[in-house]
């Protein structure tokens, strides 16, 4: 039986079985999920991806993030249409998702007695089991379906727990209450649909760390996550190294073709084109001239990577 084929069966036999007894997914499952990880991985089974290359996500842009997913095959991974809590304001980290579902009180009571079993607090709300779990670099991500009305997930209450546990944010397919009480939050940011004056009611908890969807975004736990004031990109935790070094490079071919278009080098239409080996010489040459601290990656990472796309 070959990998692809035993990754497989591990899904259907985890989700028909041992997921269905959880509300958190174990870490086996996560594993399964994203089994084209081959990196260090947190406690819970999410690929940790470094903080390092989360803080060079930021300076992406979200079009080149989504050209390069859509270049792999990934058409559903970005979702628009936000409010923000900071729209001035980058945000990236490591998705802990979240899914909650109408009221049903049989199925509740199922989660809640398997939430005790997992040594959750069941005095309060559910809404607050993944917060209880963020780790630093967290960003809750939830599906809420995209009610705001009665479906307010967080206030300032909660809102201060997910910071205090994350240093981090959220984004939530939902609504929030208490918008002025999350402003005030020192660093903290969040996307979610509108903001409402109600509580939440009439609304459950269902799982914590399965895959959910985002609008059109399908999201696993464990995805790097980019959101901005342009919107939200999910990817997957094995693509971040290539996606960040790929735009880097591209947003360098910018600077450089901005460069030679003012300088009267090239035409328009040489540079927007592909470029011929003399062009890509010269970008070459032109890379070699700039200074180490200039530059979004190391020296060789860079070389690395022109030697890989033959430039070199």
């Amino acid at each position: 039986m070959n990998k692809a084929n035993i990754v497989t069966l591990t899904l259907m036999l985890l989700s028909l079985g041992l997921y269905a007894q959880y509300v958190a997914s174990p870490p086996e499952y996560i594993k399964a999920l994203t089994s084209n990880w081959e990196g260090e991985r947190l406690k819970d089974g999410r690929p940790k991806v470094s903080d390092a290359l989360l803080k060079r996500l930021k300076a992406i842009n979200v079009e080149e993030a989504w050209g390069f997913l859509r270049s792999k095959g990934y058409h559903n991974q970005y979702e628009g249409g936000w409010k923000m809590v900071h729209d001035d304001r980058v945000m990236t980290g490591r998705v802990l998702t979240a899914q909650y579902m109408p009221l049903r009180p049989d199925f509740d009571k199922v989660v809640r007695i398997q939430g005790a079993k997992e040594d959750r607090d069941t005095i309060g709300g559910s809404n607050s089991w993944p917060i209880d779990i963020l780790q630093p670099g967290d960003v809750y991500v939830a599906d809420g379906y995209g009610r705001i009305i009665d479906g307010t997930l967080i206030g300032s209450n909660l809102g201060n727990a997910i910071y205090a546990n994350s240093r981090n944010g959220f984004i939530f397919d939902a609504g929030v209450r208490d918008l002025a009480g999350l402003v005030e939050i020192e660093n903290f940011n969040g996307w979610f649909r509108g903001d409402d004056p109600s509580y939440l009611q009439q609304e459950m908890l269902t799982s914590i760390n399965a895959p959910i969807r985002i609008g059109r975004a399908i999201v696993l736990p464990g995805d790097a996550v980019l959101a901005n004031r342009y919107g939200v990109v999910f990817i997957p935790a094995y693509l971040l190294g290539d996606l960040v070094i790929s735009s880097e490079v591209t947003n360098l071919r910018d600077q450089f073709g901005f460069q030679r278009l003012k300088e009267k080098k090239y035409t328009a239409g040489q540079i927007d084109t592909e470029w011929t080996d003399a062009i890509r010489k010269d970008f070459v040459d032109w890379l070699g001239k700039q200074p180490d601290s200039q530059l979004p990656m190391t020296r060789k990472e860079l070389n690395d990577y022109l030697k890989e796309h033959k430039y070199l």
